[in-house]
């Protein structure tokens, strides 16, 4: 029956919707959680109000004892201290009897720490103190505390308020609770002492607070219950338990407080009670809240594979709804959604922010809007019904909107249908996009390719682009078209490339074909920049190429050509003039050492004239053997061999040819330089020092070019030295050739001029190299300027200095500088350092 029962259940529980089982799956937890939790308020309810109901029985009766016992005691002292003062008043004991009589009454009384007879101004006739078992004699003063004493002062403390109460009453009066000296709280009793006189005095009687607690209430109560005395302001002034140091004592849950009868003086006795276990097994109550706590937890076992399987679909949904209202309400595009009369059903924030209209302005708006503008009515009503009959362009519509600050902008709408989850269409969904600064952007794009078309077409130069990968021409430029026409052969002549040919279409465009290099690499080198050569237009143009990403993101060549036809003719007759200036130089240098070869060359042709008129006379003499006449016509020919190299030095310098770089040693141009130099130097007595540093490397020049230059040089230094007439010890210059290691150009080599002439002005120093500018009366100017030119035109650099000793200019320092050629190595054998000219190589020569 149960099983069949069961069957049925599980048969009408799969006939319910999805709904319905989940109402059905938390009403059945709900309920059951519900009885629980009234089952255990109820029952816990019950048997604390019964608990708490006995013990708060339990501790009224309790308190109630402990304050009778206190009472019934302090009603007896009372009564005894009453009759003591009777009878000091009467004067039946004086104070002789008095301490005795004091004695006994505290021995039986451990709560009364000190008995005092005052008269009527407050002084101490006799005392008592326990403390320190004070025996005074009658008319001496105890050693009472000033804390227990009544002084007549405002405002008044514990024992005066005492006093003046017993004063005024004429009855036994207790004084509130107060700390003696001792720090021990107490509280006093004053009995007034009268008589037929009057008010003589009082008999003080001082309790200790904590000692009436611990001996007058019952130990079955302290058993049970903490007992506490509170002060006036509620303070525990002594209790039964004491807390543990540093620990404060635990809260009590019930309390029971009664007045410290028969006192007046704001003491309340305070019993506390704590709680107590209660034994809940074996009671119906208990076994019926286990009951019930046993079905929730099934039942709630029973829904939680179900309640999961919910939380989780709704998680995911969710988070999808988040995410697209996050969507939503990020994206930049104003969404507004339409029932099917036009009635605004939803705006997200863009829509908001665009119109500057709140969602609350918005929502349940009909047709005309507010951001229609006045103008545009009639048109945007148009427009509304076409959005309404579903007939707007799938490429949206362009319409005008105006802010709610008046101003106008440009919006693109597109409009979409509303589809519920049964398939059927609720309304419209329009997205709005702001154009403004699109079509500013757009106009400003087609405005500034008018001018860059227009700017590129003017352009003198030719400039094209060509696709690295299929060999397309994709500019060309005005000047191109006339020049080499449409096609991309033009390209090709230009970058001295033939054309590539076409690629499929699936070849990659990150990849240059032709060099096999990454485009991004490509398109991140800076321009080159070349001279190029057109034949069939006979036509030089400077070529500057480099490679780009063209707007499709293919990878392209551009090219911008320049012509330089007419620069290269001015260069080329530059250069050919150059060259005639060099030869017109060199003419110029060797007319000037005209007389100075003559006088060289007449030294070997008058020693052939005379060794030929010697032989000839010795030999019509018959007086010349055959090894005389053979030494005759040996120093003949050497004579003869040194006019042939004289005159080949000579015909090599003043050559006319165009210039040639060979590897050349330092050493051997200077050799050769100062074999021409010295005709010049002897002629004008000036001695020349000469320094070749040795090993040095090899230089890559026109040795006759920087021969010329030292010519130059050494020349110019000798005139200056005989133009300023100079004694014989000034008259010397000095040339020195090192390797120098330069930190712009590289290893150089450093030739230098020294001579100890007058120098040069500053305004000569800064125009010495102005072409035909000169110092001299008879020069042309060029000489220096050529030097440059050439010492330039090798990657060189060339400097001119004054020398000084302190202020005086002692000479002048003309140096040059030619790379060296690095791609041989220094000479392995030392050059010998060339001997020093002298004037004159034999004692006549100085005179000649």
């Amino acid at each position: 029956m149960s099983s069949r029962l069961a069957r049925l259940l599980r048969r009408w529980w799969r006939q319910q919707s999805p709904a319905r089982q989940d109402r059905f799956a938390t009403i059945g937890p709900l309920v059951s959680v519900l009885m629980f939790l009234a089952a255990i308020t109820a029952s816990f309810w019950y048997l604390r109000n019964e608990e708490i109901e006995r013990v708060s029985d339990a501790l009224r009766r309790d308190t109630e004892v402990a304050q009778q016992q206190i009472r019934l005691h302090l009603i007896e002292n009372q009564e005894q201290l009453v009759r003591m003062a009777r009878e000091l008043a009467t004067r039946d004991i004086d104070g002789t009897n008095f301490l005795p009589q004091a004695t006994a009454f505290q021995r039986e009384r451990p709560e009364v720490r000190r008995l005092v007879w005052l008269n009527n101004q407050r002084r101490v006739r006799a005392a008592l103190d326990v403390l320190d078992d004070y025996a005074p004699d009658v008319a001496g003063q105890a050693n009472v505390p000033p804390t227990s004493l009544p002084i007549d002062e405002e405002p008044p403390n514990g024992p005066e308020d005492a006093f003046r109460s017993a004063r005024r009453t004429r009855q036994p009066t207790y004084s509130h609770a107060f700390v003696a000296g001792d720090k021990v709280t107490v509280f006093q009793i004053q009995v007034p002492l009268i008589d037929r006189n009057g008010f003589l005095g009082v008999l003080l009687a001082e309790y200790s607070v904590e000692a009436l607690l611990r001996h007058y209430v019952p130990s079955e109560v302290t058993r049970r219950h903490a007992v506490t005395i509170l002060g006036a302001e509620g303070q525990s002034v002594a209790s039964t338990i004491t807390a543990m140091p540093g620990q404060p004592l635990a809260a009590p849950v019930l309390h029971h407080d009664v007045p410290l009868a028969p006192m007046a003086n704001g003491l309340t006795l305070r019993g506390q009670g704590y709680k107590t276990s209660i034994s809940l097994i074996g009671n119906t109550l208990f076994w019926m809240v286990v009951a019930l706590s046993v079905l929730t937890v099934w039942m709630l076992l029973g829904t939680w594979r179900h309640m999961r399987r919910r939380a989780q679909i709704q998680d995911a949904l969710a988070q999808e709804i988040n995410f697209r209202r996050a969507m939503e309400n990020s994206m930049l595009t104003g969404m507004r959604a339409m029932d099917l009369d036009g009635r605004v059903t939803y705006v997200n924030p863009a829509f908001c922010a665009m119109t500057g209209y709140t969602e609350t302005e918005l929502i349940n708006g009909r047709p005309p809007f507010p951001y229609w503008p006045p103008d545009r009515i009639e048109e945007n009503a148009r427009l509304f019904q076409q959005e309404l009959q579903g007939r707007t362009p799938v490429g949206g519509i362009e319409v005008k909107v105006m802010r709610k600050d008046g101003s106008i902008f440009d919006s693109r709408m597109y409009v979409s249908p509303l589809i519920d989850p049964k398939g059927h269409q609720t309304g419209w969904m329009t997205s709005m996009t702001n154009i403004t600064e699109a079509k500013r952007i757009r106009d400003q794009l087609s405005a500034a390719h008018e001018r860059f078309t227009t700017v590129l077409e003017g352009l003198e130069a030719a400039v094209s682009v060509l696709s690295v990968q299929r060999g397309e021409l994709l500019f060309a430029n005005r000047s191109y078209r006339l020049w080499f026409g449409s096609d991309a052969g033009g390209h090709g002549v230009l970058a001295n490339t033939a054309p590539p040919p076409p690629a499929p279409d699936t070849e990659d465009d990150t990849t240059d074909a032709l060099s096999g290099l990454p485009a991004s690499e490509l398109t991140e080198a800076g321009p080159q920049t070349r001279e190029v050569f057109v034949e069939s237009l006979q036509m030089w143009f400077d070529v500057r190429a480099r490679y780009l990403q063209w707007t499709d993101g293919r990878l392209a060549h551009m090219l911008i050509a320049t012509d330089i036809t007419a620069r290269r003719r001015v260069e080329e007759q530059a250069r050919q003039q150059a060259e005639r200036a060099q030869v017109t130089s060199r003419l110029i240098t060797m007319g000037e050492m005209a007389s100075s070869v003559a006088h060289e060359l007449n030294q070997p042709l008058t020693a052939i004239n005379n060794y030929c008129n010697g032989m000839v006379s010795r030999l019509k003499n018959k007086a010349i053997d055959e090894e005389g006449l053979i030494a005759a016509l040996q120093k003949t020919a050497r004579q003869a061999e040194r006019a042939g190299q004289v005159i080949h030095r000579i015909r090599s310098f003043v050559k006319r040819s165009a210039p040639q770089r060979q590897p050349a040693q330092a050493s051997q141009i200077v050799d050769d330089a100062v074999e021409l130099a010295s005709i010049e130097l002897k002629r004008r007595k000036v001695a020349l020092h000469v320094y070749v540093a040795q090993r040095m490397p090899w230089l890559l020049c026109d040795p006759i070019l920087i021969e010329q230059v030292l010519m130059n040089l050494l020349k110019n230094a000798a005139e200056a030295i005989d133009n300023a007439g100079l004694g014989s010890e000034r008259r010397h210059i000095e040339l020195q050739v090192v390797p120098r290691p330069d930190s712009e150009d590289g290893d150089v080599i450093e030739f230098s001029v020294t001579d100890t002439g007058p120098g040069m002005s500053e305004e000569t120093l800064g125009r010495i190299y102005e072409a035909f500018y000169s110092t001299k009366a008879n020069g042309m100017g060029i000489g220096l300027s050529l030097c440059r030119s050439i010492i330039e035109s090798h990657q060189g650099r060339m400097r001119a200095a004054n020398l000084y000793n302190g202020s005086a200019v002692t000479g002048c320092k003309f140096s040059f500088t030619v790379p060296v050629d690095r791609s041989r190595r220094p000479e392995v054998a030392a050059v010998p350092e060339v001997p020093d000219q002298a004037p004159a190589p034999n004692s006549n020569a100085a005179s000649q």
